[in-house]
């Protein structure tokens, strides 16, 4: 099943997903069972993110080829020997279509990361392994776009990774898919950039929600975004596209941004 949110007459709605029609819900699948009101066309909806948690979690350098291409361009890096999650901000959060916006001040390497991203569909806390497994409520797509040079000038990653617009993300969740065996495709104005086996991590969803539910409490439409294997370099006027099978396609224009 397929769920997402759109504006439907003013209102932010959950949305069904069908292949050329989406049918509008009262209430959230992430609280219950919502009634179908109505069905309408899907073309013409502008889907925005799918969640807008107060805060979400992102994993890095989880995929082997990422690991060693860093060590090659001579940065202190290794392979980890434990799961540990980062954060990000929900101001950078876009939807399907809406467009990436490059600073003006930014220099250097601009790079999208395609990910696949866990959706939790309830409160965790000191979860086991199955209890993890039962507790994701499916899986969307992310793009995890960062200002190479503000990465290590900066203390943080408090703009490179979080400014506004650097987080699409969407364009729905997909509830029937195992994001193990499943191939994500970057492309860069429909030219192949990257492509890997989504769930060659080196440590995979659940052991990460299992470690960090340890520590924090998880709730419903909290994500974690799994990491990417390579980055692709991207500047204005570039249409980004990141495709997971099995989940859809989040496509987004990349254009020069403002102060």
């Amino acid at each position: 099943m397929r769920y997402g949110r759109v504006s439907v007459d003013g209102e932010i709605r959950w949305v069904q997903v069908d292949d050329d029609a989406v049918h509008v819900l009262r209430g959230s699948p992430l609280e219950g069972d919502p009634v179908v009101e109505r069905s309408r066309a899907l073309e013409g909806l502008a889907f925005l993110p799918p969640v807008v948690p107060f805060v979400f979690y992102a994993v890095g350098l989880n995929y082997r080829r990422h690991i060693e291409e860093q060590i090659a361009a001579g940065r202190d890096v290794a392979v980890p020997d434990r799961p540990e999650v980062g954060y990000r901000a929900n101001n950078a959060l876009i939807g399907h279509g809406e467009s990436i916006l490059v600073p003006p001040d930014v220099t250097g390497r601009f790079e999208a990361e395609g990910e696949v991203v866990a959706v939790i569909g309830r409160r965790l806390r000191n979860a086991s392994r199955a209890e993890v497994q039962e507790s994701v409520f499916g899986w969307t797509i992310g793009n995890d776009v960062s200002a190479r040079e503000w990465q290590r000038s900066d203390r943080s990653f408090w703009r490179s990774k979080n400014s506004d617009t650097f987080k699409p993300m969407g364009p729905w969740i997909e509830t029937d898919v195992d994001p193990m065996v499943q191939t994500t495709t970057v492309r860069v104005n429909g030219d192949v950039q990257a492509e890997f086996a989504t769930g060659d991590m080196v440590f995979d969803p659940w052991d990460f929600i299992v470690e960090a539910s340890r520590y924090i409490t998880f709730h419903p439409g909290d994500v974690l975004w799994m990491g990417a294997d390579s980055t692709c370099q991207l500047a204005p006027g570039d249409t980004v596209d990141v495709e997971i099978t099995g989940i859809g396609v989040l496509a987004n224009p990349v254009r020069p941004g403002v102060v």
